[in-house]
């Protein structure tokens, strides 16, 4: 299992940020949790494959959340796909995609399928299949707002083929028997119990999908021992107010569901645009929980990296890697590229040395050198500076101190 965050901002875009969408990739399927604007662009440069996707999972009508779903639809037309697609989100989420395809003119070649959620659902199965299950529950925000976990069934148990074969095991049929459970009687009439040959069963792994709520008890049921709980971090500490006003956690709150919920790993996103530096965030998550990581967009999360490791290989750096390469170009020149123009310097005035014969001369020499230099001339203009600067008005602006403004003055709108 491998999950891409696409888009880790909140409400708007930023210069670095895109609005919130999620990709998990498992075993070739692709599922995507939320679509804001630039998701399908965001999933080109990921290196994930749009005719891939199953299942979008909208958690909220708010625009910057699913606003990007009618342009991915469009793409997968044009693309001829064939392949059904399944929508699940809230209710009225049909009616938005209808009308606005009817408007547009779009038919679907590909059959469109949805499932649409009541404000008074409690907890719903919302994707079941042989190897895997989505479930639904409700979160606390402003609006309407849905939560999902991705569960793997657990897988069975490894089989000891030494152990097997020893004990007269030597059919397929015989060894899928007990890889599920059953017991087998060989032609001797001797029984093979299968907790003699199968391990353990292995817990599968399970990604959880919480953003845009307060702290939830709902939140933690979701994260119950996650592999990974992607938990929304849209403030700070020190706007706890604003994210109750607006319905949506801060870093610290999104540490406490995880420690409750036993996750594996927390990572956070949907950053409000006031944090230039998301790192702030990371730090208060982890006085809580330690296994916190900042959502980067375009960055894989791997469940077994060492099979999953360059699976998904983005095509373009992530913003992380380009900012970071940015900065290393802003502080140094490259000498050896070709064109290359020195930086242009005012060409520093020189004395030119002149010669005084004898040995007398060198007084001459001395005041020649102070009246070229300008030596008493400079001593006298510098105290004359130093009055000068002393008498200046304070209330002078040029001469007033420069006091940098804080992220967080007039930009309280999200």
């Amino acid at each position: 299992m491998i999950v891409v965050p696409l888009g880790v901002s909140s409400a708007t875009p930023t210069v670095n940020r895109n609005l919130p969408s999620v990709a998990l990739w498992r075993e070739g399927r692709v599922f995507l949790f939320d679509c804001g604007e630039n998701t399908q662009a965001k999933m080109l440069q990921a290196g994930i494959k749009r005719s891939k996707i199953e299942y979008i999972f909208i958690s909220h009508l708010d625009g910057d959340h699913y606003f990007g779903l009618l342009g991915l639809l469009s793409t997968l037309n044009m693309q001829r796909r064939n392949a059904p697609l399944t929508l699940v989100g809230p209710k009225r989420l049909k009616k938005f995609v209808e009308f606005n395809l009817d408007i547009a003119e779009i038919t679907p070649e590909f059959e469109l399928n949805y499932v649409e959620l009541e404000e008074d659902f409690e907890e719903e199965i919302v994707v079941d299949e042989d190897e895997f299950y989505v479930k639904a529950l409700p979160l606390e925000h402003t609006k309407f707002c849905i939560g999902y976990r991705f569960q793997e069934k657990d897988k069975p148990g490894k089989v000891d083929a030494k152990k097997a074969s020893q004990m007269g095991i030597v059919e397929d049929t015989q060894f899928k028997e007990l890889k599920a459970g059953n017991d087998v009687e060989l032609d001797d009439g001797t029984i093979v119990k299968s907790s003699d040959i199968v391990g353990e069963p292995r817990t599968g792994h399970s990604f959880a999908y919480v953003t845009d709520t307060q702290y939830s008890p709902n939140a933690i049921k979701l994260g119950e021992k996650a592999s990974i709980l992607y938990h929304e971090a849209t403030f700070g500490n020190a706007l706890a107010d604003r994210a109750k006003e607006t319905g949506h956690s801060t870093a610290e709150m999104a540490a406490r569901v995880a420690e409750k919920a036993k996750a594996k790993l927390l990572v956070i996103g949907h950053f409000s645009g006031r944090y230039t530096n998301e790192f702030v965030l990371m730090k208060e998550a982890r006085k809580i929980f330690n296994e916190t990581w900042i959502a980067t967009e375009m960055r894989p999360i791997m469940t077994d990296p060492e099979h999953e490791n360059g699976i998904i290989t983005p095509r373009v750096k992530s913003n992380q890697k380009a900012a970071k390469q940015l900065r290393k170009s802003k502080n140094s020149y490259n000498h050896n590229k070709k064109g290359y123009n020195k930086k242009r310097t005012k060409k520093r005035k020189t004395f030119k040395r002149r010669s005084f014969a004898g040995s007398n001369n060198s007084k001459k020499f001395s005041e020649y050198y102070t009246n070229k230099r300008g030596g008493q001339h400079n001593k006298h203009h510098d105290k004359k500076d130093d009055k000068n600067r002393q008498n200046k008005p304070k209330d002078n602006p040029k001469y007033k101190p420069i006091t940098p403004r804080t992220p967080f003055d007039e930009y309280n709108r999200f």
